[in-house]
């Protein structure tokens, strides 16, 4: 069942906890992640590892669930045999599963679905440079089936997430226009700039008119860079801030396996809210355990 507050409305009155990396808790179940489709394989195989994933977050506190559509496309799916009908119902599959297991733990879970970047599709970690070569015109009609199939199964939002370049922001917001479903979009950052190495000014200037914008900010990039990036967020659009990100280990892509500490701190919550963020959480490595750290600061 649906919430009966819009999201928008929940961010207008306060702060709304997001949930943490949805692949370091499938792994964390006993899940096998190494594949090019990443989670997105279970929702073939396994969707029920998917839903109790969901479900673990929300019993720590969080109020938004992102969906494991994030490298789930219909590219990718083809190149393992997956029908475009079959690879339509996987992506409203990962609607269904988030609702679902919100709805099993709480009375006002809110989902928003997962659209990650082209770079994802590729599987080779060009998302984190941007930048792919493709025109806005390319990365929008790239982009567009998967936004109206994922938004055909009725979430809360569409996050728009882990956008390295304003090329990619611009073709997703175009893509998105009409859809009927509002959107927060968030870019992966490096200190003040997109990992192409925009300005972040002038990446959320993109989103500062955009009515179907509810929220603006970053995601999956590391902890030390999101305070002055959710200041220049809520300058630039006047929009609330959304901010998650990951736990500050870094990922050696040739051992594959992740490297150095965890500064992912909680009780940073405090300057992200005083800065104007109201959507909060974690992305990759943050799990259940500091997703409930954060969410006891927020209700105190």
């Amino acid at each position: 069942m649906k919430p009966t507050r819009t999201l928008a409305t929940a961010l207008a009155r306060g702060t709304v906890v997001l949930d943490g990396g949805l692949s370091n808790q499938l792994a964390a179940q006993g899940c096998d992640l190494s594949d090019a489709l990443w989670s997105a394989r279970l929702l073939v195989d396994s969707p029920e590892q998917i839903e109790a994933a969901h479900a673990a977050y929300v019993r720590a506190g969080a109020r938004v669930l992102i969906t494991s559509s994030y490298q789930a496309t219909y590219e990718g799916l083809a190149r393992r045999g997956v029908s475009r009908d079959t690879a339509s119902a996987l992506l409203v599959r990962s609607v269904e599963l988030a609702r679902r297991a919100g709805a099993a733990e709480r009375d006002e879970v809110w989902v928003a679905a997962s659209v990650g970047p082209y770079g994802a599709m590729l599987a080779d970690g060009s998302e984190y440079r941007g930048r792919y070569g493709l025109s806005v015109r390319e990365l929008e009609r790239f982009h567009r089936p998967r936004i109206e199939a994922l938004a055909s199964a009725g979430p809360d939002a569409l996050a728009l997430e882990t956008v390295p370049d304003t090329d990619e922001a611009e073709a997703l917001l175009r893509a998105a226009a009409g859809c009927g479903v509002p959107v927060w979009l968030s870019y992966s950052i490096e200190g003040e700039r997109t990992r192409a190495g925009q300005p972040l000014a002038d990446a959320f200037a993109l989103a500062a008119g955009e009515e179907q914008v509810i929220a603006v900010g970053i995601n999956c990039c590391e902890p030390g860079d999101t305070d002055r990036a959710v200041e220049l967020a809520a300058s630039v659009t006047g929009k609330p801030v959304v901010v998650y990100p990951n736990s500050g280990e870094g990922w050696d892509a040739g051992a594959r396996n992740w490297r150095g500490d965890a500064t992912f701190d909680p009780s940073r919550v405090r300057s992200w809210q005083a800065a104007g963020a109201r959507l909060v959480g974690g992305c990759c490595r943050v799990g259940p355990e500091q997703i409930a750290e954060l969410s006891a600061l927020t209700e105190r």
